[in-house]
């Protein structure tokens, strides 16, 4: 059988691995709201998912998506940076925290994660992180925009404490033409 899998494969099986019903998620770039779809329903009803999107566009597509999907009472969506989720959430407080960096799918490319801000994010959601707590940075870096929010990120995560962190980095190594890649965190061992 040929398989091949994306960087959502990936993320997707690392987030099912480590989120429960009734943990506290946060998707820090809600986009069209897969991903804070599936962490709702992995947490089910007694969880709860806090979602950040600074374009009202895609806080409209993933309210629309998760209340087809029946999911809308699970999440709390913020119109606003995901370098603020430390105003909605206590520290070692949140089970997983994805992102996807780049830009909202079908929308301006134009509008698009920022360097300093993703660092930001980042660090604040390191902090949130409970013991056992995840991190999946989905990076989308090509065409004209994230080559220096990835090269910034890359160079961030090599400073993180590996005594409470442990950072692996994945790559598609014979995909062409700037593949996506997803960034694997755990806090504690």
């Amino acid at each position: 059988m040929n398989r091949s899998f994306s960087v959502l494969d990936i993320a997707h099986e690392f987030i099912k691995s480590s989120v429960s019903q009734g943990d506290l998620c946060i998707d820090a770039t809600a986009g069209n709201g897969g991903d804070t779809e599936l962490l709702c329903s992995f947490v089910g009803e007694s969880g709860r998912v806090i979602a950040f999107d600074i374009q009202q566009q895609a806080i409209d597509s993933t309210r629309a998506r998760l209340e087809a999907a029946g999911l809308d009472g699970i999440a709390q969506l913020h119109l606003c940076g995901h370098e603020q989720m430390d105003n909605f959430a206590e520290k070692d407080s949140v089970k997983c925290i994805v992102f996807n960096l780049g830009w909202l799918p079908g929308g301006d490319h134009n509008i698009h994660t920022e360097t300093s801000r993703t660092i930001e994010a980042v660090g604040k959601g390191l902090e949130l992180l409970c013991d056992g707590g995840v991190m999946c940075i989905s990076v989308y870096y090509g065409r004209e925009t994230g080559f220096e929010e990835k090269d910034a990120l890359l160079e961030y995560l090599k400073d993180i404490d590996s005594r409470l962190y442990t950072v692996v980095v994945c790559s598609f190594h014979n995909r062409r033409n700037c593949p996506p890649f997803p960034i694997l965190i755990t806090k504690g061992r």
